[in-house]
Parts: C-alpha cells; sequence; structure tokens
C-alpha cells in the first residue's frame, strides 16, 4: 500500500470510528405530561444546556399526555422492576412518587438525598416533601396589580389590609372559584390559613374530620361572605386563572390574585403591561407548590439521571426557570444572582405554605359553593 492508499484508509477507518462514536451517544429517555410550555422548556432550553455539557448524552424528551400520560409508564417501571427488564424510563420531570399504589413500598424509586448531588444542599427545605423527589421549580399565587391605579407604596401586604382595601374599594378586586383554577383556590385557602392562626400546620393530608375540620374551613369561609359584595360586579368570580388575568389586562379590575409563572409570563409577553405590579403577602404568603422529578432506580441511565437532576439545581438553570420559564426557584434565592434577587425582591417570599389536598380538596370546594355562593352551579 502506497502512501496515498495509506492515508486515504486511514481517513476512511477514522471517518468510520467518529461515526460509531457519534451514533454510541447515550440515548436518555425523560418523559413530561406537563402543558407544552414546560415541554417546549425542556427540549429548547434544558436538553441543549445539558447536551453540551455532556457530549454523550442525547436527552430524548418524551410527551405524554395521552393515554395514562406518566402514571403508565411508571407503571410500566414498576413491572419491570420486578421482572429486572428494563423500563425504557429514565427520569420523569414531574410526579408525585406517592401516587402509584406499591411504587414506594417497592422501592421503585431513588432516594435523591442520598443520591450525592452536590446542589441538593441548595434546595429551598420547604420545597422538600419526600426524599424520592426532587423540587426544581416552582410557582405560587401572587397579588397582580395594576400600578396606574394602584400605587406600590399603597399595595396591601398583609391580609388584613387586603381585606380592608377590597371593601374600600369595591368592585376592584376578583378571583376565581376555587375549582376552576389554583389562583382563587389558593386565594380561598388563605383565608382559611387567615381565620385559624395563619398556622399552615393545623391542615394535614390525614387530618381531615367531618364535621370537626368543617368548623375550621367555616371560619374561612366567614371572612369570603364579609369581602364577597365588594368583589367585581357586586359578587361575580371567575371561571379560570385565565379569566381573571384577562379582567385585569383589560383594566376592569385592580388586582387578582395570580399564579406567579402567569404572571411573569403575561408580562414577558406583553398580554400584561409593563405596569402591572407583582406583590406577595407578609405576614403568610399565599399557597405554592413545586413540581418534582423522580428517578427510577432501575432506570437504564441511573447515573445521568443523578447528574441530571443535580444540573436542574445549578445556578444556570434555576435563573432560566424564573427568566425563561416565568417560575420560581427552587433553590434559596440567596443562590442566585444579586440583580434578579434585587429584581423580584416583593415577590420573594419568607415561607412558602401548602395546603394539602385529598378530602380536604372536596370539603373545601363543596363548603365554598355551599356558603360562599350558593346561587352558582358548578356546572
Amino acid at each position: 500500500m502506497n502512501r496515498r492508499e495509506f492515508l486515504v484508509a486511514g481517513a476512511i477507518a477514522g471517518l468510520a470510528a467518529s461515526t460509531r462514536l457519534a451514533s454510541a451517544a447515550v440515548r436518555f429517555d425523560m418523559y413530561t405530561d406537563s402543558d407544552a410550555n414546560i415541554s417546549d422548556f425542556w427540549s429548547n432550553v434544558i436538553k441543549p444546556a445539558f447536551e453540551a455539557s455532556n457530549a454523550d448524552v442525547d436527552l430524548n424528551v418524551v410527551i405524554a399526555r395521552t393515554g395514562g400520560g406518566t402514571t403508565t409508564v411508571v407503571e410500566r417501571a414498576l413491572a419491570a422492576l420486578a421482572s429486572k427488564t428494563d423500563p425504557q424510563l429514565d427520569f420523569i420531570e414531574e410526579f408525585d412518587p406517592l401516587s402509584v399504589k406499591g411504587a414506594v413500598e417497592a422501592g421503585l424509586w431513588t432516594d435523591l438525598s442520598k443520591a450525592g448531588l452536590q446542589n441538593y444542599g441548595k434546595l429551598n427545605k420547604d420545597a422538600i416533601q419526600t426524599v424520592w423527589s426532587l423540587p426544581y421549580r416552582g410557582s405560587q399565587v401572587l397579588l397582580a396589580y395594576d400600578t396606574t391605579k394602584l400605587p406600590k407604596d399603597k399595595v396591601p401586604k398583609t391580609f388584613a389590609d387586603l381585606v380592608a382595601w377590597i371593601k374600600a374599594n369595591p368592585g376592584e378586586f376578583i378571583y376565581n372559584r376555587p375549582d376552576k383554577g389554583g389562583s382563587g383556590g389558593n386565594f380561598v385557602r388563605r383565608a382559611i390559613h387567615e381565620a385559624n392562626g395563619r398556622d399552615p400546620g393545623v391542615f394535614k393530608i390525614d387530618n381531615y374530620k367531618k364535621g370537626e375540620s368543617d368548623e375550621l374551613l367555616a371560619k374561612g369561609f366567614a371572612i369570603l361572605n364579609d369581602i364577597a359584595p365588594s368583589l367585581y360586579d357586586k359578587g361575580s368570580y371567575t371561571a379560570g386563572n385565565s379569566a381573571s388575568l384577562q379582567l385585569l389586562a383589560q383594566g376592569a379590575v385592580t388586582m387578582i390574585p395570580l399564579w406567579s409563572d402567569m404572571a411573569l409570563q403575561a408580562i414577558a409577553k406583553g398580554v400584561l403591561p409593563e405596569t402591572t405590579g407583582l406583590v406577595q403577602l407578609s405576614d403568610l404568603a399565599l399557597c405554592g407548590g413545586f413540581s418534582a422529578a423522580v428517578v427510577p432506580v432501575n432506570a437504564a441511565n441511573h447515573a445521568v439521571a443523578v447528574k441530571l437532576a443535580d444540573f436542574l439545581l445549578s445556578a444556570d438553570i434555576q435563573t432560566k426557570i424564573i427568566t425563561d420559564l416565568g417560575g420560581f426557584p427552587a433553590v434559596n434565592w440567596s443562590e442566585l444572582p444579586a440583580d434578579l434577587q434585587a429584581k423580584y425582591a416583593d415577590v420573594i417570599p419568607a415561607s412558602i405554605p401548602t395546603f394539602p389536598g385529598g378530602d380536604w380538596d372536596a370539603a373545601i370546594n363543596d363548603g365554598w359553593y355551599r356558603t360562599v355562593a350558593p346561587s352558582l352551579s358548578r356546572s
């Protein structure tokens, strides 16, 4: 073989080798059944950023919004754990590890507090619900208001001040029915917290008792009945989060409760004007929640899954959750850039109260319709 033939052969061999290396990238299956804005964030922000620092990984964003969604995927992974086969699942970006019966008992989920994540200690402790789920993005109900009508220094900062403002400004506040969206639902829950010593600890997932617990809820409903005549249109309630947002955007009302991500996205896209102000109550914040990722112990690419979990808590991704997604960080705000902290100073909560679901949800919705808005049909 002459030198030319040798070089050509070498080039061909090198090309073949590089092709094999390129095709050897680990296909990593991440599932989501969240809304399009979340799957787009994963596809357009997280995927390229993670792949840039992990060249051997092909992060495959699998959208599972039909056929049972991610619950079906988890049931498959649980069966695969028993049969010791490939679950075809590496990561789910939002899932309650307790929601599939038998999964925790079978040991399906990775204990992420012991998985060696370098950024785990940066998490807001209020965001951690179980050791099997990793909170990585949050949203909290805020008060959104029109600063052209209500100056920043006049905005109510406590629930008592908010009630006083609503009564002094009839027709300028509205919230949605509690079963039609979380912004109104969590405003109702904030009234219940107010009427019960501002102590979220009173309400636990397993302590609802019909009759006794309904008396606690009734105290909150009394506050809501008191302000009802002062609401928009003398006691109207919107049919959802977006409907409340539209009334604020149209100038029909001055203030509404609104999810933080909806508010930030609406301002960024011009749906709400830049003159829209956002504030969180200082005595006890309105309820919020966090979306948490899970990693099955039998994931074929378990080491990559752990690496991705840690990556989600990095300052870069947590910052983009605020700036690109309009969400709240799962890490402590002190871990983020100072200019970002200053920009959102009015909405950074001193606490992140939550309210349990289950029997409490049904009791709140039923009680609200029965005692606060008896003239409304739930349909």
